[in-house]
């Protein structure tokens, strides 16, 4: 467990890391160790789409031009040809990015990038479709090289409660990127000057070297690891690295998920619209803009929403949404008449707003879906190995993206239709969903604590800071009701073993719960020593690997709102593991369904809905300055009267 830890940089150790949770994402881009490598990233996917969409198009409008092949097979094997250096070099370039400076090794990628554009124009001046299709292989070497060193150096640079916010902006970049590459490489495409492409293209990448020179430089993450030059092995080298922690590799699977459902939804657009939706290039464009401002927007609510912490609750949140509004475009697909509809023509057809709508509303949701996941890998992550985990999830979205290729080919083939492939991608969404949460429930959980706290009651955290950022502490609280676990864990931003009465667990929605929070059963000694004794030793193993414990000292629920007496067992986890002590209070929650206040079921049901509840954190206490009599009095003091 202890190497699932967040991971601190040298580089920002000195700062005061609790001010963070104030700023805005944006105010990244007023800082060095954050603007240049945005830029350069943004530049870099920006001067991709361009290369790639001018290629497309002048291949499939000037085909005899340029090349022999029918411009469909084309299309695909230039899809081939940029994905398959993900699948060998991967592995290589996680190791690479972690043996040396991730800033080095960014600025060695972006001077590459000026070389292919200048191997690019050599084939649009000779028309040579083996040229561009050769430079198109080397581009995606270079996203390749650049990816882990790009995703590595974010946890290096900012704080952990900057790594939602950091990963926003970047999927925000990116995906604007996409949309302005999309439009410059029509533009370019449309006006046919060789000289004017191959002047953009290079202008491009020279901006984007210029801005990676400002990356601050930085240490090397395993500068002893020897590098293993063959493509099959190094691969599987990245693999295990990821598997080392079973959360993050299935995080990385979910994100590789996320780009299979992306490249079945994008692939299918072009003759989605030519023809279920009769509209020209100009709706597929307008639809591939609705769906990137999508992403953009749901990565940045991506911070908002979980609190300036890594919040995974909102990854099934985002999963619903993924399913949903790909069910309903199947139900809102229309077909109109004629053929070649204009963006104004489609714009003002009846319907088309809700087509559009479902577009922008996968995009959001797939922004909430991933970039916590990204957010994710990178907090839980061991720092040496950091960018080969992410080569390993560059690997596995490449081999994700074929399968969805070939899937949908097969579907299409089989005889469904655009529209019912859409259908199938949706609801096939929902059960990958549901395996992964079934898998780790970490993710569900954290969503039910996240709509408990967002939309049953409105959470007031107050001195959350005194919460230690690493190492362990014992954390201890007053006991109101049956969610007081699930509103803590929503609370604080590192995982919380609880301490919980073993009798819980027979009760059946709660004892699911609580086994996939993996609290610690606790009984008394006279009912059951056997589990009494494995308590604390679980306690002790958990404090031990730098992990919080919590736990609330009364025991049970409290019968009348009032704090009760603390029993002497966290002292015993004192004297076992002296680890300092965090003192909590909850108050607000006396009068919920989840307290004892009622003994009738049916008298529990809400009153109100967004009730205001408290959660007040205490400052640190030394475990050698800790008794019960203390630690009850200054939980007492934190609640004040409120109940």
């Amino acid at each position: 467990m202890a190497q699932e830890s967040g991971n601190q940089s040298p580089s920002i150790s000195s700062s005061n890391p609790r001010n963070s949770h104030q700023a805005s994402q944006f105010q990244l881009l007023g800082q060095r160790r954050f603007l240049p490598f945005f830029g350069a990233q943004a530049l870099g996917a920006f001067n991709d789409n361009v290369y790639k969409n001018v290629l497309v198009i002048l291949a499939t409008y000037q085909a005899a031009s340029y090349s022999n092949l029918h411009p469909a097979l084309l299309t695909n094997v230039a899809a081939g040809l940029f994905i398959l250096p993900f699948v060998l070099f991967s592995g290589m370039a996680g190791q690479l990015a972690d043996r040396h400076d991730k800033s080095r090794v960014l600025q060695t990628v972006k001077a590459a990038e000026i070389l292919i554009m200048a191997v690019a124009g050599v084939g649009f001046a000779t028309r040579s479709m083996e040229v561009l299709l050769g430079a198109l292989f080397l581009m995606g070497m270079h996203s390749t090289f650049f990816a882990p060193a790009k995703y590595g150096l974010l946890p290096e640079v900012l704080r952990d409660a900057e790594l939602v916010g950091g990963n926003a902006m970047v999927e925000m970049g990116t995906f604007v990127a996409i949309v302005l590459g999309t439009l410059v490489a029509g533009l370019l495409a449309a006006e046919g000057s060789v000289p004017l492409i191959v002047t953009v293209l290079i202008v491009i990448a020279a901006t984007g070297f210029l801005s990676s020179l400002a990356i601050p430089k930085l240490p090397a993450a395993a500068p002893t690891l020897k590098i293993n030059w063959n493509p099959w092995t190094s691969t599987w080298d990245n693999l295990r690295a990821a598997a080392e922690s079973r959360t993050v590799f299935l995080s990385i699977l979910g994100i590789s998920w996320f780009w299979f459902y992306g490249a079945v939804v994008l692939a299918q657009l072009p003759l989605y619209t030519k023809d279920v939706l009769g509209g020209s290039e100009q709706v597929v464009t307008v639809l591939l803009v609705m769906f990137s401002a999508g992403v953009g927007i749901g990565s940045l609510l991506c911070e908002r929403l979980s609190g300036h912490k890594v919040e995974i609750g909102l990854v099934p949140f985002g999963s619903i949404g993924l399913t949903v509004f790909a069910v309903d475009l199947f139900f809102a697909t229309l077909t109109l008449p004629g053929n070649g509809l204009s963006a104004r023509e489609f714009i003002q057809a009846s319907g088309s707003w809700r087509v559009l709508l479902d577009m922008a509303l996968i995009g959001m949701f797939g922004g909430l879906f991933i970039v916590p996941l990204y957010a994710m890998v990178q907090q839980r992550t061991r720092r040496e190995v950091m960018s080969r985990v992410i080569g390993a999830n560059s690997i596995l979205n490449a081999v994700f993206m074929v399968v969805a290729a070939g899937l949908a080919a097969l579907a299409l083939h089989a005889g469904l239709t655009i529209p019912q492939l859409l259908l199938l991608t949706g609801v096939l969404n929902a059960f990958v969903a549901i395996y992964i949460y079934s898998l780790v429930p970490e993710f569900l959980l954290r969503f039910i604590a996240w709509l408990l706290i967002h939309f049953v009651y409105r959470l007031d955290r107050r001195g959350i800071e005194n919460i230690p950022e690493e190492g362990p502490a014992l954390l201890i609280c007053n006991h109101v009701g049956f969610a007081d676990a699930i509103v803590i864990s929503a609370a604080c931003p590192r995982p919380i073993r609880f301490i919980m009465e073993s009798s819980i667990f027979k009760i059946p929605v709660l004892s699911t719960i609580f086994k996939g929070m993996k609290a610690i059963p606790v009984a008394s000694a006279k009912e059951d020593p056997a589990v009494y004794e494995r308590a604390f030793q679980l306690v002790a193993a958990e404090l031990r690997d730098g992990n919080l414990v919590c736990i609330f000292p009364e025991g049970k629920l409290t019968p009348d709102g009032e704090i009760g007496e603390f029993r002497a067992g966290m002292m015993r986890i004192l004297k076992e593991t002296p680890v300092p002590v965090v003192p909590m209070s909850l108050s607000g929650l006396w009068d919920s369904m989840f307290s004892r206040k009622y003994k009738q079921v049916w008298k529990r049901w809400p009153r109100r809905f967004w009730a205001r509840i408290t959660l007040k954190v205490g400052e640190l206490i030394a475990p050698e300055q800790a008794d019960v009599q203390c630690l009850r009095q200054r939980v007492v003091e934190l609640r004040g009267p409120a109940r």
